[in-house]
């Protein structure tokens, strides 16, 4: 199913008459547990309408049960998607998303916006961005075969980057003089041959 910019998929928080609704299902989690001794995890939908909604809305809840108890995650969606393909393929992958944002602001530091001017403070995010793709570019396509392949950019930067090193240029190259103690360095040269060639 292809989603428009009207479709909304939104954590919605647990009520007594939710929690009513979603029993039977709660009760059937936890007898399959008792049964097998296995983690449980069902799924079950019912329309609801809040007090301040205009109408009813379709409610998914997720429903798991282990030793530890029961666990709810309650959704509210206007989305024709069946409600365990809508939670682990669309709704499950936010964490992903939250840590992609987190990798932006607190290793490309896109959250300096330290200048009174708004245009300065624009310009620093659009590079911290532009840096995201670079480093995500680089994992992906050249680091894929590394160690390195599902690094932050942080741990990219201080291992592949923050590094010492005498750089000698004159008018025809640049050289790059290592520590023989530097571990990276053939990871480091083949990034930046595959940087310039591709």
């Amino acid at each position: 199913m292809r989603f428009s910019a009207r479709h909304y998929l939104v954590g919605l928080a647990q009520n007594i008459r939710i929690l009513k609704m979603a029993k039977p299902t709660l009760e059937q989690a936890q007898q399959l547990y008792e049964a097998t001794q296995e983690k449980q995890k069902l799924f079950t939908e019912f329309n609801y309408q809040a007090g301040t909604w205009k109408a009813p809305r379709r409610v998914i809840v997720k429903v798991e049960h282990n030793r530890l108890g029961n666990n709810l995650r309650c959704l509210v969606t206007n989305m024709n998607v069946p409600p365990q393909e809508l939670y682990e393929q669309n709704y499950s992958p936010r964490g992903d998303m939250e840590n992609d944002i987190k990798q932006q602001k607190l290793d490309l530091r896109a959250d300096r916006c330290s200048s009174h001017e708004f245009m300065v403070n624009q310009f620093r995010m659009l590079l911290s961005g532009f840096a995201y793709l670079l480093f995500q570019h680089m994992s992906t396509t050249y680091l894929k075969h590394t160690k390195y392949a599902n690094s932050y950019c942080k741990t990219i930067r201080l291992k592949l980057f923050k590094i010492g090193a005498i750089i000698i240029k004159n008018t025809r190259s640049i050289k790059f003089l290592f520590s023989s103690a530097y571990t990276e360095q053939q990871i480091f040269t083949n990034l930046v041959k595959n940087l310039e060639s591709g």
